[in-house]
């Protein structure tokens, strides 16, 4: 479903409200000592937050990009500009396999570069459990959660194992606090991408101590809808500058939200 720019921008001007659900989920994160598997390719590993009108802080969006227990009609996800109906348009990017991966990950999109040997693979999280989320990106920061995925000529290790982290959605830590310490397991050099609003602020206290190194993230209110993310993985699979991968994403951006380059930088910056 593919809404008018006008109505996008209005939704997203509006998705980072103050509205606080009951949050009385109580979670714990464990600390890993042991090495995680490498992978023969360069991986990056995205998770998404669905959008829900129910179960976040948001201002409501239309309900039909607004259930977060859709991931088909999601914002994030299956609208026009998510992660899974953008990449799935993109000539360099094939879809090799996708569907439901657990109660939590409502869709699982493994896509193999054409022409670099790079895997992305992006997770829908239900967006009751954008909790969930947050803790699953960090402790991949950190190197304290794995998962893999077998395809039929090998087996892609993510979470820890990745090279590129990203979290997308909503900014859940507006609304919630995490009480756990997401202390780096291991020496990996991992990178990350958050389109989140505001996410410069509220994920640095929790990302500085995974020592993961952040390539990407905000300063104020956006709309993080998948051509910034596309932009931003260009520039990192030709291993360019951070400075450079930030003017391709703000370029992006601001083709977009018709922002100006100038706000657009302002908003996506690189590094501490």
């Amino acid at each position: 479903m593919r809404l008018p720019l006008i109505l996008i921008l209005a939704v997203m001007a509006f998705a980072c409200g103050v509205n606080r659900p009951e949050d009385s989920e109580k979670s714990a994160v464990t600390s890993s000592n042991k090495i995680l598997p490498k992978n023969n390719a360069r991986v990056i590993h995205v998770f998404v937050a669905l959008c829900d009108n129910v179960n976040q802080g948001i201002v409501k969006v239309p309900a039909a990009i607004g259930n977060g227990q859709d991931a088909a009609g999601n914002l994030y996800w299956g609208a026009a500009y998510g992660v899974k109906s953008y990449f799935k348009k993109q000539p360099d990017w094939v879809l090799l396999k996708n569907g439901k991966h657990s109660k939590d990950i409502l869709d699982r999109c493994v896509f193999k570069h054409k022409t670099a040997n790079i895997y992305l693979i992006a997770d829908a999280y239900d967006g009751a459990l954008i909790k969930k989320a947050t803790i699953n990106f960090l402790k991949s920061c950190a190197g304290t959660y794995s998962d893999s995925i077998l395809l039929k000529e090998e087996k892609i290790y993510i979470g820890g194992s990745a090279n590129l982290l990203s979290f997308i959605g909503h900014d859940g830590l507006m609304d919630f606090d995490l009480e756990e310490k997401f202390l780096q397991s291991d020496p990996s050099k991992r990178e990350s991408i958050i389109l989140a609003c505001i996410s410069k602020r509220y994920f640095a206290p929790h990302l500085k101590a995974t020592g993961a190194t952040p390539l990407l993230w905000s300063t104020g209110l956006m709309s993080p809808e998948a051509y910034t993310l596309k932009a931003a993985i260009d520039g990192w699979i030709k291993k360019e500058p951070a400075e450079q991968i930030r003017t391709r994403a703000a370029a992006a951006y601001h083709q977009y939200q018709k922002c100006g380059m100038k706000g657009a930088r302002n908003l996506l910056v690189t590094g501490w």
